[in-house]
Order: structure tokens, then C-alpha cells, then sequence
């Protein structure tokens, strides 16, 4: 599979996930699912500032905010809330804040939409969750782009 057209940090992970055996690559996810970051304050108190993938069987949220980056353009940060017990959409969480957090929106709008599974996990986890994490990355593409275009 082609990374070249992936953002750096993103292409490295789904190299990491190709050198791996299936099994294996389970367990990368849920490697991710452990280390993805807890919600900072300002958000966790405030549920109402995270929308839902309603696509995900479990219950993700998501929140992105724009902040300046050193050149002036606007990077994007990436918030998650995932249940502990739903390690497959905590791990993809975590596959996309690793990769993607704080990139530009345009960074952001060329990663392509079937991302997931260059992870190779198709076999690995029902096509339902596969539609989870794709679904997962079509909202952050969406809300980056409406959030780009209010701050164009």
C-alpha cells in the first residue's frame, strides 16, 4: 500500500501496522486504545461541546478545536471520549489523534477516506466497526473543513 500521500506521523503508524502480523496488529490497536489522552478539563465537564459518531457501535465523541499555528495557519487539535471498555473505537481514536492532531486542514482533507483499512484490519474486526472508524474519520474531515472555511 501507498503512504506517500498520508501526513507523516499517520503514514509511519499504518507502516507500523503493515510490518505486522494480523494478531499482532490487534494488539498495536489496542496499544493505541491505552494511550489515547483523557479530555482536559474544559471539556470533560462539558459534554455538550463533543459531538457523537452515532455510526461507532460504542459511544464516541469527538471535539475539534483551531489554534494558530507558529506560521499563522490554523492547526486543528483533536479531542476523544471512548469508553475503557471499547478498546477497538479507543484504539482508531487513538490511531487518529495520533496522526492527525494538530495538522492543518489541509493535511487533514487529503487523507483518504478509506484510511482504515490500510491498517489491515478488515479481517481482523467486523466490517460494523470498520464502518465505525471510517465513519470516525469522514466526521473529523467534515467538521476541519467547516471549521477552515469560518476561518477563511
Amino acid at each position: 500500500m501507498n503512504t506517500n500521500t498520508l501526513p507523516a506521523a499517520l503514514a509511519e503508524i499504518v507502516d507500523d501496522f503493515q510490518a505486522l502480523t494480523e494478531p499482532d496488529r490487534l494488539q498495536l490497536l489496542l496499544d493505541f486504545s491505552r494511550g489515547l489522552p483523557e479530555l482536559p478539563d474544559r471539556l470533560k465537564d462539558h459534554p455538550e461541546l463533543l459531538e457523537q459518531v452515532v455510526e461507532c457501535q460504542s459511544p464516541l465523541f469527538l471535539a475539534i478545536e483551531a489554534e494558530k499555528a507558529s506560521d499563522g495557519a490554523p492547526a486543528y487539535r483533536l479531542f476523544f471520549k471512548a469508553p475503557p471498555e471499547a478498546p477497538t473505537t479507543r484504539g482508531f481514536a487513538g490511531v487518529l489523534h495520533e496522526g492527525l492532531d494538530g495538522l492543518t486542514a489541509a493535511e487533514i482533507l487529503a487523507v483518504p477516506d478509506d484510511m482504515p483499512e490500510l491498517l489491515g484490519l478488515t479481517r481482523a474486526i467486523t466490517p460494523l466497526r470498520m464502518r465505525g472508524m471510517t465513519a470516525m474519520l469522514g466526521r473529523i474531515k467534515r467538521k476541519v473543513a467547516a471549521a477552515h472555511r469560518l476561518e477563511s
